[in-house]
């Protein structure tokens, strides 16, 4: 048995992966604005390839985009069904590189939380069947089923597109009744679909789970697992990083030191430094990103003067904080407020 647990593993997740649910809400004329109220996201976050959101503020763009389509029959499936392995970056091309389709899956749970899954996973060999069960019972109640149909929606699209030789997926089960929409699942999916089942699964042929994929490539999948157990390491919000993020955006503040965090983390600025790089990023790199981060919001939610902002990120004048910033995005901070592109104004 192979499984995962997305509740054990909270991380900040890639902004980039949310662009799939604005695209198709603006296919249904649902606006980024209406999308992204309340989240804290602004537009221009959704420009860089590197900006993280918490659980939390992706929780909220859910809702919003599940409260803007109530009238869209199978809204779940039909979202997952929009995500495919280039959507999630080096997790992805993980899969794609993996010996066989079992060992793709297997290697998609054990980095989960790199992608943009809820539901925790597990995997079983039952006779000449290889299952793919779904837990929803970490998600928050209003969410849980809308969240499972679009993880489910997920993992069959991402599938069938690895599994290039042809079709693998034998049945999909749900436990409960059969569901108002289940016409257009079945529709969507294009597999049979069971209900009043004792679990939430796809079940797949274990002999074709076990065949070579064409797009197998042994050094580069090693490296790019590499890479997966990097980023789920940075990006863990109990995590080292996230550790060091947190003081710099919280009550240390952005003017503080190598040697103020190491303090704070009750170890030394040497040892915090050989952990970072170890993690693949460094205590410089962090301050960067959070001080880009919190320009970008400043910028576009408040009206405090440049000056005023540079002296909150740390900088020695404007006109250093204007260098950095043109380098982040482009163009200057009083153009990029002007233009309006973190809040769509005009």
């Amino acid at each position: 048995m192979s499984g995962g647990n997305m509740a054990s593993e909270p991380v900040l997740h890639s902004l980039t992966i949310s662009q799939v649910m604005l695209n198709y809400a603006e296919a249904h004329g649902v606006s980024a604005d209406d999308c992204l109220a309340g989240t804290g996201i602004t537009l221009a976050m959704l420009q860089d390839p590197d900006a993280l959101i918490t659980p939390e503020q992706e929780m909220r763009l859910i809702e919003n985009l599940m409260l803007a389509l109530p009238d869209i029959p199978a809204l779940g499936f039909e979202l997952g069904m929009q995500y495919n392995v280039s959507t999630f970056g080096t997790w992805g091309f993980a899969l794609r590189t993996s010996r066989n389709l079992r060992e793709a899956l297997e290697r998609a749970i054990r980095y989960l939380p790199l992608s943009t899954a809820y539901c925790s996973f597990v995997t079983t060999i039952e006779a000449d069947e290889f299952v793919v069960s779904a837990d929803p019972s970490s998600i928050p109640a209003h969410l849980r089923q809308f969240l499972l149909e679009r993880d489910l929606g997920t993992a069959v699209n991402l599938t069938r597109e690895l599994n290039l030789a042809g079709r693998s997926i034998i049945r999909l089960e749900l436990i409960g009744p059969a569901l108002p929409y289940q016409h257009r699942i079945k529709e969507l999916l294009a597999v049979p679909v069971h209900f009043n089942a004792g679990r939430n699964a796809l079940v797949l042929s274990a002999s074709d789970v076990i065949r070579s994929l064409p797009t197998f490539d042994e050094h580069l999948v090693r490296l790019l697992e590499d890479q997966c157990g990097h980023l789920l390491a940075s990006r863990k919000i109990g995590g080292l990083p996230g550790q060091v993020r947190q003081h710099l955006l919280g009550s240390l503040g952005l003017l503080a030191s190598l040697d103020d965090v190491a303090k704070v983390l009750n170890t030394s600025p040497r040892n915090l430094r050989r952990k970072l790089e170890a993690e693949g990023t460094s205590f410089r790199a962090l301050v960067e990103e959070a001080r880009q981060q919190l320009a970008t919001q400043l910028l576009s939610m408040t009206s405090m003067k440049l000056d005023e902002i540079a002296l909150h990120l740390g900088y020695a004048d404007t006109a250093s904080f204007a260098r950095a910033f043109r380098r982040w995005q482009g163009v200057a901070p009083g153009q990029f407020r002007l233009q309006g592109k973190y809040t769509g104004q005009a």
